[in-house]
């Protein structure tokens, strides 16, 4: 059945929905719309077009007028906006239901959590349901990395290979089927993560695993494990291009060596989620202080998680302004020799740590993408058509019979303007129509339903449950908190 909320009659319509609930669903034709196809070689623009969607599927797209709508069709009338895929953000942080809202309110339809709770097994399963209101949720497992300077409290630290097979295997009997590695994972451990994630079918993404950091590494000795080692053990993507310039390059910003760098990755079929907003953020909260800190958009960020970074946000905020910018060009550098040499990329903005707000990050990677040179289009296949095929999402990215009915209506072409995706008319998702007022409602629902409390609770008692694998006898690291992505 094919709902249509407005943040005025939602709570209304209800008990007629549930009436309706009993019947066949009921086609949708979706009218009077201009089609962005980012799938060719070239973007195309197809105008005046109808969609046809039955029980969530796309089953015709033509010309107003030379398609036969079904009679008993509820009509949308797009008022000559344009409709482009539902977004997809490929590196997210998921700590509470009441963050979910917020990402569809941006018009992404797909995320992926990047640092697994078994909690958001059930999160995943209910949205699939349709009993909790959200994106499809993607999630790895916990994040598997070895005692260093970037373990964190919510990591699975393992050393031995048997330590490490044991998690692995964990993390499988939980119903997790991506395993996520960090960058301090020794190589006895990473070989057996490796290994027993194939003997599982389970797949590989995360940071570039470097090995034990001993002393002098990396100004006076090299990474034990060698970044391009990891080029054939078949990552879903690889995360952050601050660490891949870490590892890859020693964090020299060498535009030759980035250049070689950039044809290695293609040539070995690697994807990259750069997450250029993650590290573009600590440079404005150096350069910006509280002003950005505290911008319009933060209340949506979880009241648990805040208070946790709060003593990072103060320390980037105490930095001069100034502070790494002349990374933060060579990323935007880096992003461009990827895309220049082949490499295929998929957008992640690392939302829901450090003051990465829901949704509205991702736009602002958008916007950074194309910053550092890539074309509008470009950026939004990032987070479309690349994303989609990345992550296997065979049925997604694409506005085309036989995929699913995940629509974004925006006021105007983004080709043209990018900022038409901070002003979406209304979205498709599930059967269900969001207009700009019920997608306004959905920001306010994901505040009004924060709980710190909540969040507190249910993540403590998965950080207990996954502890009794994370600390091997013997180890006296201690772990901190969950924190933004760093250089390091």
């Amino acid at each position: 059945m094919t709902r249509i909320r407005t943040g005025r009659w939602a709570a209304c319509l209800c008990l007629l929905f549930l009436w309706q609930s009993h019947l066949a669903a009921q086609p949708v034709a979706l009218t009077n719309v201009d089609i962005l196809d980012l799938s060719g070689a070239a973007a195309q623009l197809r105008r005046d077009q109808s969609v046809i969607v039955n029980d969530g599927i796309i089953t015709a797209v033509a010309t107003t007028g030379e398609l036969d709508l079904p009679a008993d069709a509820r009509h949308i009338d797009g008022d000559g906006g344009t409709l482009i895929p539902g977004l997809i953000d490929s590196h997210v942080h998921i700590w509470d239901q009441a963050d979910l809202p917020a990402y569809l309110s941006y018009g992404i339809t797909t995320v992926r959590n990047m640092s697994g709770m078994p909690y958001l097994l059930d999160y995943q399963q209910q949205i699939g349901q349709g009993q909790l209101t959200g994106p499809r949720l993607l999630t790895t497992g916990p994040i598997l990395n070895s005692p260093g300077p970037n373990a964190q409290l919510n990591h699975q630290l393992v050393e031995t290979p048997d330590a490490a097979r044991e998690a692995v295997r964990w993390q499988y009997a939980r119903g997790f089927r991506t395993v996520k590695v960090y960058s301090n994972l020794s190589r006895a451990a990473y070989e057996a993560i490796l290994d027993e994630a194939d003997i599982l079918g389970m797949a590989i993404t995360g940071h570039p695993p470097e090995g034990k950091r001993e002393p002098g590494i990396p100004e006076e000795r090299p990474f034990d494990i060698a970044f391009d080692e990891l080029l054939d053990d078949d990552f879903v993507t690889l995360e952050h291009v601050e660490s891949i310039v870490w590892h890859a390059l020693y964090d020299r910003q060498d535009h030759e060596a980035l250049q070689q760098l950039a044809g290695r990755l293609a040539a070995a079929g690697v994807t990259v989620s750069p997450t250029l907003v993650a590290h573009h953020n600590l440079v404005r909260a150096a350069s910006e202080k509280d002003a950005f800190v505290s911008r319009p958009g933060t209340e949506l960020m979880n009241p648990f998680l805040a208070q946790v970074e709060a003593p990072l946000v103060a320390s980037w905020t105490a930095l001069p302004p100034g502070t790494r910018k002349d990374y933060d060009a060579f990323y935007a550098d880096a992003v461009r020799a990827f895309q220049d040499a082949g490499v295929r990329m998929v957008a992640g903005s690392d939302a829901g740590i450090f003051v990465n707000i829901p949704g509205q990050s991702l736009l602002d990677e958008l916007d950074l993408l194309v910053g550092a040179g890539l074309s509008p289009a470009q950026a939004l296949r990032t987070a479309t058509t690349q994303a989609a095929a990345a992550l296997g999402l065979d049925d997604l990215g694409r506005i085309a019979a036989g995929y699913r009915a995940e629509l974004l209506l925006l006021p105007g072409n983004p080709l043209d303007d990018m900022t038409v995706l901070q002003r979406p008319r209304g979205l498709m998702y599930q059967d269900e129509w969001f207009d700009a007022e019920a997608l306004a409602a959905l920001r306010r629902e994901a505040i009004a339903t924060a709980d710190a409390a909540r969040t507190e609770a249910q993540v403590m008692s998965a950080l207990a449950e996954q502890q009794s694998l994370a600390m091997p006898q013997g180890t006296n690291a201690t772990p901190s908190p969950p924190r933004a992505q760093q250089s390091r």
